[in-house]
């Protein structure tokens, strides 16, 4: 059905124009670092931040929408919002992550404790460049925008999702040794626990065993248990 092959741009959609919305609003938030609603709201965009990256990490296996140039428009539009990232380079490392997992030639290994491969992680995919524009976009920002407002809901969140992103999408599932053809884990079958830790990322080895099922799908794979490790 129509509707069905559109699922994925809808809900890229939705996502992009949450993310959009909720920092539009943030950044003229009443911040008050006393009132528990300044976190809550933290966590919230930290949350769409991390849609953002998941909606390009479907972007990068073609499950946004059928339509090239559209789902790598959306998939480098997400990476742009997240952190500028070239949608490109991340789009090649991450399918050497999937051909060469858990080997010297994966770009996200690494034989390390959970605070050094993530400094690798990091230092593997940021350029300085994008550091520099982000300081630039900041401090331009910040003559119209509470500076308050930025550190809370624009650079808190997003460096948050990282670690979201690394411990769910990297860390838990790969870190270790595996006897399973992907070299991976999967979270235990809870699919709120699932969807909002990282939209169903943990479900890992099922994403392994079937990367042309889009995110918002994963939960489905894991209840019909057609997936063995």
């Amino acid at each position: 059905m129509k509707s069905q092959r559109n699922a994925g741009l809808i809900i890229a959609i939705i996502i992009l124009i949450l993310w959009s919305l909720s920092i539009f609003f943030l950044m003229r938030w009443d911040t008050d670092l006393k009132n528990w609603k300044t976190y809550a709201m933290i966590f919230v965009q930290m949350h769409l931040y991390t849609g953002l990256f998941i909606t390009a990490h479907d972007a990068m296996h073609g499950t946004v929408t059928s339509i090239k140039n559209l789902n790598n428009f959306i998939g480098q539009t997400c990476t742009l919002l997240y952190a500028l990232f070239p949608f490109q380079k991340l789009n090649s490392k991450h399918h050497l992550h999937h051909r060469h997992v858990h080997t010297p030639d994966d770009p996200d290994h690494y034989n390390g404790n959970f605070i050094s491969w993530y400094y690798k992680f990091i230092a593997e995919y940021i350029s300085w460049w994008q550091i520099v524009l982000m300081a630039v976009i900041y401090n331009v920002l910040k003559l119209w925008i509470n500076e308050l407002n930025l550190i809370m809901f624009w650079v808190v969140p997003s460096l948050l999702s990282t670690l979201q992103l690394f411990y769910f999408g990297t860390w838990q599932p790969h870190h270790g040794h595996h006897t399973n053809k992907h070299q991976s884990r999967t979270q235990s079958e809870n699919h709120l626990k699932a969807f909002f830790s990282c939209y169903f990322f943990g479900y890992h080895f099922e994403h392994h065993d079937s990367p042309g099922t889009p995110w918002w799908k994963l939960w489905k794979l894991k209840s019909s248990g057609t997936i063995k490790i």
